[in-house]
């Protein structure tokens, strides 16, 4: 009897026990999945708040039943509706800049998220490791140097291949010295200081004129969105990003340590080269065409992880919507707060970004990675 009343207690305890993690497991993915959700809420309410503002007014309503209609037209032409000079404003003007500042901040909150994890360092993005440094010397030689083999594309192609080569050398480097994570950084901030003195030797060679335009460049702008150049980032990103979830979980492992990642099978140079070339092409194509924006990519993967924890199967996507509000928000505002005037939305993300990334390394110290 004894025996028995022994067995059914442990059975007792044990499924007792199994409910309690089946509910803290599914309390864990229900938070992230939550926070997902919400983030995803607020980018579609700034879409709205971005297209409101601007010379012509237009209310809420307005904005997303002309968006809400022209979805349908795409879809189902014979419901088109007659043009309309908000309908124009909206779609030809306003939405191709929101979506490209949706893309971009996604593709650059990936490409942080993507370089703190593999390289376990909190201050790792693409501009740390000279990316960016190497597109604003393709920029300035297309336009200081007059390297315009591709006619009014110059800027952009020769900022894309510069951006690229730079990670081709910076792998190179790394790879001559084993492919740790410090390697990878000191060949990065060292390809990045070189870059910076040829783009300031450039900057010392050209016309007054000159020189303004790729300061003005490497301020970072949105102003060239169209449909044409939204669309060849947003496949950049779509081709990239899902890989990259793909290889969260390695990612994940890889960031309790290289000798842990080893004895659980992952080829983790393989995986460290492979997802860096992605973060290196999803910055090198925003770069591209917007210019140097920084801190998308550093704030974003700290602000998801600070709410959800480091899981990369959520803090990726989550880095990519974060990094969507935030250069969203910061464009929305670097048009709207010296109206007529447009700054740069390099600018805005700074002022945004530096105090609140000190307001996070104050509040939380350590603990913030």
């Amino acid at each position: 009897m004894n025996r028995t009343t022994d067995k059914r207690y442990s059975s007792d305890i044990y499924t007792k026990n199994n409910l309690n993690i089946q509910a803290k497991f599914h309390q864990y993915h229900l938070r992230k999945i939550f926070f997902l959700t919400g983030v995803l809420v607020i980018i579609v309410l700034l879409v709205g708040i971005a297209a409101v503002f601007g010379s012509y007014d237009l209310t809420f309503g307005e904005v997303y039943k002309i968006i809400g209609g022209g979805a349908i037209v795409k879809f189902f032409p014979k419901f088109a509706f007659p043009e309309s000079v908000a309908g124009t404003i909206i779609w030809e003007l306003r939405l191709p800049r929101i979506f490209m500042a949706i893309v971009s901040g996604a593709s650059l909150g990936v490409a942080g998220a993507i370089m703190q994890g593999v390289l376990r360092n909190p201050l790792a993005e693409p501009f740390t490791l000279g990316i960016s440094s190497a597109a604003a010397m393709g920029a300035s030689l297309s336009i200081i140097g007059g390297i315009r083999f591709f006619g009014p594309y110059s800027v952009v192609v020769n900022a894309f291949i510069c951006a690229f080569i730079a990670t081709i050398i910076i792998y190179t480097v790394a790879k001559s010295k084993g492919m740790t994570p410090e390697t990878i950084i000191l060949s990065g901030i060292s390809v990045m200081f070189l870059l910076d003195a040829v783009t300031s030797f450039m900057q010392y060679l050209g016309t007054e004129q000159q020189v303004q335009e790729v300061v003005f460049w490497m301020m970072g702008s949105i102003s060239v969105a169209g449909w044409d150049t939204v669309l060849i980032v947003f496949l950049v990103a779509i081709v990239s990003i899902p890989y990259l979830i793909y290889k969260a979980s390695d990612i994940t492992i890889i960031g309790a340590g290289d000798e842990t990642a080893h004895s659980l099978g992952i080829n983790v140079e393989k995986v460290r080269m492979q997802t860096l070339a992605f973060g290196a092409l999803l910055t090198a194509a925003v770069t591209a065409f917007c210019g140097i924006i920084g801190f998308v990519g550093l704030l974003s993967p700290h602000i998801t992880r600070m709410i959800i924890g480091g899981d990369n199967r959520y803090v990726i996507p989550g880095s990519a919507m974060v990094g969507s509000v935030l250069l969203l928000g910061a464009d929305t505002v670097a048009r709207t707060i010296l109206a007529p005037m447009i700054l740069p939305v390099g600018i805005m993300t700074a002022f945004v970004g530096v105090p609140f990334f000190m307001y996070l390394f104050m509040r939380k110290g350590k603990e913030s990675w």
